[in-house]
Order: C-alpha cells, then sequence, then structure tokens
C-alpha cells in the first residue's frame, strides 16, 4: 500500500474545550439508559453538555426511559432517527449534529466515572497534536457469567480490550482506544466512520487517523467501565462477528491490523487440521494434545492470576477457563467466515 503522508492540519494545535458533544448510537438498551444517563448527569466537567443519541428503532421502552431520565436530570438531549440500525451510521448522524470542541462517543451499556469526561477534555488540551484520545476498559459483572467473562477479558490471554501497561498511570500512542474523543476537525479531515461495517468501526476509524499523519492518544486515567455479555451464546456471537468484519477492515486497508488479531484463525486453522488427522497419525494426536495441553495451562494460568489480582471466588474459574476458547474459537471462526465471503467472486 502507498504510504500516506501527514495531514498537517491532524497535528496543529487545538484550542480549550468548553463544550462537549456527547455521541451515543443507541439500540434496545432499555435495561441500561438510566444507569448511563445518571453517569452523564454526574460528570463534573464545568463546560456545557450536549447529548446526542441516534436511535435504531429501539423495539423496547429505551426512548421513553431515556426522555424520562434526562427530564429528571436537566441533561441537554437530542434523539436522532438511525433507520440502518447499524453503529455507524447512527454515529455519523451525531457527528452532523454536533457543536461542541470535543466529541465524545459513548455507548449506554457502560458506565462512567465522574471524571470522565473531564479527563478527556483535559488529555486533548494537553495533547493538542492528538486526533483522538481515548482510555482502557475497565470489565465489571453482576452475575457469575459475566464476571467470569470480566476475568478473562482482564489479562493478555483474554484479547480485545486488554492494553498492557495500564495498571499505574500512563499516557502513551497507541493503536486502539475505547470509544475515543475527537476533535471536529478530525472528522474533517478523515471523513465518518465507516458505513460498511458492522463491527469494529471504531478500530477502522483510528487506523484511517493514524495512516493520515494523526497521534491516536491513551490515557490510562480515563476509565470506561464495561458490562460484558452474561452468556456463552452471546459471547459467542459478540466475538464472531468481531472475527468477522475484521477482514473487511484489512480489506480497506490492505494490511493486517495487527499481527496479535491473527492468533485467533492460526489457533482454529490448526484444530480443523490436526483433529480429523488424530484419527489416523500418531503424529496428528500427540500435537493435538501437546496444543490442548498447552492452551488448557494458559487458560487455567491466566484465568488464576486474573482471579486473584480481581479478588473474586476460585468457584468461577472453570467458567472463565470455558470463556477463553469461546473468545478464541468464535472469533477465529469469524475471521475465517470473513475471509471465506471475501475470497467469493461477486
Amino acid at each position: 500500500m502507498a504510504s500516506v503522508s501527514p495531514d498537517p492540519a491532524l497535528n496543529r494545535g487545538a484550542s480549550r474545550v468548553n463544550r462537549i458533544s456527547i455521541i451515543v448510537p443507541m439500540l434496545n438498551e432499555a435495561e441500561h439508559v438510566e444507569h448511563f444517563v445518571a453517569d452523564v448527569a454526574a460528570q463534573d466537567f464545568d463546560g456545557e453538555i450536549e447529548l446526542l443519541v441516534a436511535d435504531g428503532g429501539s423495539e423496547d421502552s429505551s426512548v421513553e426511559r431515556l426522555r424520562a431520565a434526562v427530564a429528571r436530570t436537566g441533561v441537554s438531549l437530542t434523539i436522532l432517527e438511525n433507520p440502518a440500525r447499524w453503529v455507524s451510521q447512527g454515529l455519523n448522524a451525531c457527528v452532523r449534529q454536533a457543536t461542541g470542541d470535543l466529541l465524545v462517543r459513548l455507548d449506554c451499556h457502560s458506565r462512567y466515572p465522574a471524571d470522565y469526561l473531564r479527563r478527556c477534555a483535559e488529555v486533548a488540551e494537553a495533547e493538542p497534536d492528538a486526533a483522538a484520545v481515548g482510555g482502557i476498559v475497565i470489565p465489571e459483572g453482576r452475575t457469575p457469567t459475566e464476571r467470569a467473562v470480566a476475568c478473562a477479558m482482564d489479562g493478555p490471554f483474554g484479547g480485545i480490550g486488554w492494553m498492557r501497561d495500564t495498571d499505574r498511570p500512563v499516557r502513551r500512542d497507541s493503536d486502539v482506544i475505547t470509544y475515543g474523543a475527537f476533535r471536529p476537525e478530525t472528522f474533517r479531515m478523515v471523513g465518518y466512520f465507516d458505513e460498511s461495517l458492522r463491527r469494529n468501526q471504531d478500530d477502522e476509524f483510528t487506523n484511517r487517523i493514524r495512516l493520515a499523519g494523526g497521534r491516536v492518544v491513551l490515557d490510562s486515567t480515563i476509565k470506561v467501565l464495561y458490562t460484558p455479555r452474561g452468556s456463552f451464546r452471546g459471547v459467542a456471537r459478540q466475538y464472531f462477528e468481531y472475527g468477522r468484519w475484521k477482514v473487511d477492515v484489512m480489506r480497506k486497508h490492505r494490511r493486517v491490523v495487527s499481527a496479535r488479531s491473527l492468533a485467533p484463525p492460526i489457533f482454529v486453522g490448526s484444530l480443523i487440521v490436526l483433529i480429523p488427522l488424530a484419527f489416523v497419525s500418531p503424529a496428528a494426536r500427540l500435537g493435538l494434545l501437546a496444543e490442548s495441553a498447552a492452551y488448557a495451562g494458559a487458560a487455567v494460568f491466566f484465568g488464576t492470576r486474573s482471579l486473584r489480582r480481581r479478588h473474586e471466588p476460585w468457584r468461577l474459574l472453570p467458567i472463565v477457563a470455558g470463556v477463553f476458547p469461546t473468545f478464541h474459537v468464535s472469533y477465529g471462526v469469524g475471521l475465517i467466515d470473513g475471509l471465506i465471503r471475501a475470497a467469493r467472486p461477486g
């Protein structure tokens, strides 16, 4: 792929953040929307805040609960229609209506500490050449399965959502960030979120920023409290779609976004080869046994470490160990499915 020259407009000095536009895609979030509005209302940012929500045709009581919660708190709210229902179209509708000095992308499913917006603004002001700033994911569950999924996410073996060296305050350039806060000029320079992507639109957008010469800055003091899926089926569906849509991102930019993303499909591919061969080949049986033992050992090791660090009960260990292959196999199968679809003519 031809190199992209840095765009000087992405690196010019940035002004003070006096007004923040919160941009949110929403679809059937009745269970979470009241907590979300409460988090927005509790923010300690001392400037103006506007909340822009693009609803994808929610069929539960999301919109009604959203309006009621906002009426109680006094948050400035604009609800936009998102007939396409996908996240990218919803985000772009919000971006076009936003009037803030900083556009902060949030999600109803997550929780946000009271200092979230203020810290986004402070980092954006402190890093004037940053086109995007963001923080880290802190997975927190309520049910045993949600807590087990949170434990699996909270480590290098869990994959998506984990970032290294963030146990202490750190600020650094990054490939990806969670959700993200963007200066308005970022969208003028690199365009909007890719509306052909159902998943991974955030990663694709930050990748496009970096290819244009802009900086993506991660600050570990900016924290998103994420509630993971509460069932193995939900986790499998989520990670299958992550893998499937990763292919579209790689095709668009003609490059592997990260070497780490290839590990799950390689693992799945090895199982596809070794399992049938194990019925006829002693060498294949030995290879499958060795790979399975190594994987199980890694699952137990990283699961144990996460449980200890998060002070969770040991009875969750079998569930945590079962979440890891759900992550990896679902993601790997999804990426392989995406590759097969991409290879089909037409």
